[in-house]
């Protein structure tokens, strides 16, 4: 999108002169080696901290060198985390009023809120979601129900979904995960035990629509892995997780007492074909799955959205003393409430009413709210 769509635009559009746009990909060997002929008494590529990055002053002599002239310059910049202090600097930049600047990023450490912080304010982000999958069936040249099929098994990344066969794209996936968002996160967390914070990506993924808390993941890996670790291990990791776009906690909000109840939360991901690569492409629960496409669908709507829930009175089989019915409370949950302006939607998601049953416990949990509503 950067480099050839905004490139284009600049160029079609913008009627921006070409000399005026530098193109600079820190991941491309052939942009990494015209850096060579600068500051030949120093090393392009730098190992810090068991990482290879582009060494920051000679890129800095490169650029001198190509907006020499007078003029207003565009700069855009690929994996721009494979720079040495990258931070420092698109800041210095920033001192000079002959500059445009595009960046992007895939790791972690760029993806952070961290990075807002370092720049200041001085910059914008755009966040770059997975295709919906109203995008996905707009490109694609299935029907509906092929692409659904393919959705909701490889996701909306272009990358994946682009690969030929079905083999192709689980593997593309499975490697989306190990060599860019694990690695990414053991370069952020070095002192990390892998193995626990892979486990615990694992358990969350097949809890996916279901309220969760790190107690319950905690007695998970007790009961089932034979691990030993904290909740508060656990907190960390999922806030971890949330930091590198792999997922998002979504409150569950009480309509009736109208605050919000912070544990137990629900999680959904970024992008199911990722979520579905954790977990090796071996839970594919479409009841689960259809909840987080339709949450993803409203996030990229511009809504902001809660888990609704509220307690009702149930009625027991059990009689008490005095032989009257014993009624319990319940938590009762509607999937969403999905908020935007002065409008608020009440949300139940099934992937199929195939029995009035369903349809009526469907309707009934709606109906409830609609009756705290008018009270």
């Amino acid at each position: 999108m950067l480099n050839n769509i905004f490139y284009n635009y600049l160029i079609n559009e913008e009627k921006v002169d070409k000399n005026n746009i530098i193109r600079f990909a820190f991941d491309n060997e052939k942009d990494i080696a015209l850096l060579d002929e600068y500051l030949k008494d120093q090393p392009t590529i730098k190992n810090i901290n068991g990482q290879s990055v582009v060494n920051n002053r000679k890129f800095l002599s490169y650029i001198d060198k190509h907006t020499s002239k007078d003029g207003f310059y565009y700069l855009i910049l690929d994996e721009i985390q494979n720079l040495e202090n990258f931070v420092r600097v698109l800041n210095s930049f920033l001192y000079e009023d002959k500059f445009d600047i595009y960046v992007t990023g895939s790791n972690s450490r760029f993806l952070s809120s961290e990075v807002d912080t370092e720049f200041g304010g001085r910059g914008d982000r755009i966040h770059l979601l997975p295709l919906t999958f109203n995008e996905y069936l707009t490109g694609s040249k299935l029907n509906k129900t092929e692409a659904f099929n393919e959705y909701i098994r490889y996701g909306g990344l272009p990358l994946v979904q682009l690969a030929l066969d079905d083999t192709s794209k689980s593997r593309r996936a499975i490697s989306i995960v190990n060599e860019t968002y694990i690695k990414d996160l053991e370069l952020r967390h070095p002192r990390m035990e892998a193995s626990k914070l892979e486990e615990s990506l694992k358990v969350i993924a097949s809890m996916i629509s279901t309220p969760i808390n790190p107690i319950k993941i905690e007695n998970t890996f007790k009961s089932i892995y034979h691990i030993n670790l904290s909740n508060d291990m656990i907190s960390k990791y999922i806030t971890w997780f949330e930091e590198a776009y792999l997922l998002n906690r979504v409150f569950r909000y009480d309509i009736k007492g109208r605050k919000y109840i912070i544990s137990p939360y629900k999680v959904y991901f970024e992008d199911i074909g990722i979520r579905n690569a954790i977990l090796n492409f071996r839970e594919i629960d479409e009841t689960d799955l259809i909840e987080n496409i339709v949450y993803n669908e409203l996030r990229y709507r511009g809504f902001n959205i809660d888990v609704g829930v509220v307690k009702i009175k149930v009625k027991t089989s059990k009689l008490d003393k005095n032989n009257k019915p014993i009624y319990i409370d319940k938590d009762t949950e509607v999937d969403f409430i999905a908020n935007k302006g002065n409008k608020t939607y009440y949300i139940q998601v099934a992937l199929e009413i195939s029995t009035n049953e369903k349809k009526s416990r469907n309707i009934y949990q709606l109906e409830i709210f609609l009756i705290l509503l008018r009270r």
